[in-house]
């Protein structure tokens, strides 16, 4: 399976441009974002942003879905 790799920059602490409040919360997305795009998810920034905010509990659960949606 291939996938296109997208944009980490450890230094800056961004993933795809969106960026990260710590090094820890950067490798987490990172790695999940990995697991994800290998069983076929294509990352896009906004919602690269969305997990960095839902993660941080800034999304709540219940509007994740509707979230989502509207940034595919």
């Amino acid at each position: 399976m291939a996938f296109t790799p997208i944009a980490v920059d450890r230094d800056a602490m961004t993933i795809m441009g969106v960026q990260f409040p710590d090094k820890g919360s950067l490798e987490r997305a990172a790695n999940a974002l990995g697991s994800n795009m290998y069983e076929g998810f294509e990352p896009t920034p906004s919602l690269v942003e969305l997990y960095r905010d839902f993660v941080a509990g800034k999304v709540a659960p219940s509007a994740l879905v509707t979230l989502i949606k509207e940034r595919l």
